[in-house]
């Protein structure tokens, strides 16, 4: 009853007269949307009247909310079907199909809203209108129901595509794209092999918008039709050429289109990541694609639409899917030319802090294009020895990277040094002197807490990458992580990565770990007994106390292994609390399953370690 009457009172005030209160109307309909789907049957025929009166014919800011309820509703049965797949066992939610029902009707709706596009509408972030909204509610529309809204959608996009209004033109290209995802490939292979011809010339449409929807339809494409390793792609051999040739004349156009095109490329190069380790279609290409996307990231107009970033991911993810036997030369080519740029990047005229920020983020641009580079040709024995060669050149140009910012360390240089340790294995260590204190500045780092989170991590590349040889070094950084894990100040996500850190030191320092063992069990027990009184209810806990666990047992695993051989006696008095942990753990059925199999490694490490003790100690433990 009650529910009957908060509905009716809802539905009345979305007919009221001040937008503004009809707008509140509409927020109210879209949290009951997600909140109590299973009971919005009977109301159904009402809001679909209700919301499609809005959309049609209301202010913007209320038909926004008309059509984001029915985005609210797609969301929640796709996450329903995605619950109904055979292998997760549970009985489902109950389905009530709404999106199917209203189908013919919903779609023609949302097409119409795609033809409102505003005149200099920017498809940045931060703008939101009507048209695409409905390109986005149209998009889960796809998803939800699949291969049913082809034929829907199709005639309208045949009706305008070729129109003389480009905002015809738009909106077919626009629906064209939102319904790539969802239907079957079968469903989908004939229309976008007949379109994508018509689409590359549409690439040189007179205007602006319709070159922007082109080139995001494209990226579109290539992201879901275009995985040659399961079989099917809609690029052949014979096409390929024409579609480089479209995207590297596209990439010149004004920053908003070009950024597309950088995501067209993108997901081109990442389509031919596995195919086969013999030859990629891609490798005739690549020193084209590298020079245009070089230029694109040069552009004086490169910071508009957020292009020059898109440039330089777009040129990792080329370097990282090419195919080495392949490229090998032409990335060792490009590692000079990118190491030249960030050098000139310690010259830029620094005057206020805007231009400060610009530095900082070509140097991350450029430091994670190095890092790719380090991990591509360090990946084999054949091209390793160009890493090896520029190490020491390399690293200079990270620590003077460093040496730009005064307060903070700089993570993707950070990054990027973790990688050149693991290249470059027991050498790193000549470079320690001078990265420590940089080191040192990541750990204390508490504000920036990805900075800390960070340089943890390539603490442990490095530990892998020295061995012993980081004993000298070890007081201070196992100081830090000791006081760190102490402070309420830090936030809590870098805390597991510290632990697991202290399984790293231990593998790496073998016996010397000795001396740190009681303060870091000690710490450990601690962090075991927070796990245990964690309320299992809060989702974002749970995964919290699930990383916290596992990386406990990762510390213990590597504490054990590193003690093996030599101090096995040291771990026996700490033998009675690692199990009586893993027995806690295993009471919880809540617990993720990397947290298991943590569990069930530091067991065996401790059997292995412990030896014959292990009758007398598991004597206890029958769970």
């Amino acid at each position: 009853m009650e529910r009957n009457y908060i509905m009716k009172m809802v539905c009345e005030t979305a007919c009221s007269k001040e937008a503004e209160i009809r707008q509140a109307a509409f927020e109210c309909l879209v949290s009951i949307a997600s909140t109590y789907y299973e009971v919005l049957e009977q109301y159904m025929p009402t809001l679909f009247e209700l919301t499609s009166n809005a959309v049609k014919g209301d202010e913007e800011s209320v038909a926004l909310q008309a059509i984001e309820f029915w985005s609210s509703i797609c969301d929640e049965e796709i996450d329903r079907q995605e619950y109904d797949s055979p292998d997760s066992g549970d009985s489902s939610p109950p389905h009530s199909c709404f999106i199917e029902k209203a189908l013919p009707h919903l779609v023609q709706m949302l097409l119409e809203t795609l033809l409102k596009q505003e005149e200099d509408q920017d498809h940045d972030d931060d703008v939101w209108n009507i048209s695409m909204a409905g390109g986005t509610c149209l998009g889960l529309v796809a998803r939800t129901v699949g291969d049913g809204i082809v034929p829907l959608v199709m005639p309208f996009v045949e009706k305008n595509i070729s129109s003389p209004d480009w905002r015809s033109r738009e909106a077919a290209t626009y629906a064209f794209g939102s319904i790539l995802e969802g239907p079957t490939i079968d469903k989908l292979a004939p229309m976008v092999a007949a379109g994508l011809e018509f689409l590359l010339n549409a690439t040189k449409d007179g205007n602006n918008h319709v070159r922007d929807t082109t080139a995001w339809t494209l990226s579109r494409i290539f992201e879901f039709l275009h995985s040659p390793d399961s079989g099917f792609s809609v690029i052949s051999p014979e096409n390929l050429p024409r579609i480089v040739s479209v995207l590297l004349e596209s990439i010149k156009d004004v920053p908003n289109v070009a950024e597309k095109v950088c995501g067209a490329i993108y997901n081109l190069a990442q389509g031919y990541e596995d195919s086969g380790a013999n030859s990629s279609l891609l490798s005739p290409y690549l020193t084209e694609i590298i020079t245009h996307l070089l230029a694109a990231a040069e552009r004086t107009d490169g910071a508009e639409s957020k292009l020059r970033g898109a440039a330089y991911e777009t040129l990792n993810e080329v370097v990282r899917c090419s195919n080495l036997s392949e490229a090998s030369s032409i990335i060792a080519h490009l590692l000079p030319a990118i190491m030249k740029k960030l050098a000139e990047t310690m010259d830029l005229p620094i005057i206020s802090t805007d231009d400060r920020e610009k530095q900082a983020e070509l140097q991350a641009s450029l430091c994670g294009v190095l890092q790719v580079i380090i991990q591509k040709l360090s990946g084999r024995e054949d091209t390793k020895p160009i890493i090896m060669q520029n190490a020491d050149d390399i690293m200079r140009l990270f620590l003077r990277v460093f040496g730009c910012h005064s307060s903070s360390v700089h993570e993707e240089a950070m990054l990027a040094i973790g990688a050149l340790a693991y290249a470059t294995g027991a050498e790193f260590v000549k470079y320690m002197p001078e990265l420590f204190k940089y080191l040192q500045m990541g750990l204390q780092n508490f504000e920036e807490y990805q900075v800390c989170s960070i340089t943890v991590g390539v603490i442990g590349d490095i530990c892998r990458a020295l061995d012993e040889k980081i004993l000298p070094f070890c007081d201070q950084i196992m100081g830090l992580l000791i006081q760190n894990l102490q402070s309420g100040a830090l936030h809590r996500s870098v805390k597991p990565p510290m632990f697991s850190c202290f399984g790293d030191i231990a593998l790496a320092i073998g016996a010397h770990f000795e001396r740190y063992v009681a303060p870091a069990v000690q710490i450990m027990q601690g962090a075991a007994q927070v796990c245990a009184q964690m309320d299992t209810l809060d989702e974002e806990l749970m995964d919290y106390a699930n990383q916290l666990r596992r990386s406990i047992f990762e510390a213990y695993s590597g504490i054990l292994q590193g003690f093996k051989d030599t101090k096995a006696e040291l771990m026996m008095p700490y033998a009675q609390h690692l199990l009586q942990f893993v027995e806690l753990v295993s009471k919880d059925s809540l617990r993720d399953e990397s947290v298991t199999k943590a569990a069930v490694a530091a067991m065996g490490d401790l059997a292995d370690v412990v030896g014959e003790n292990t009758k007398q100690l598991f004597k206890n433990f029958t769970f």
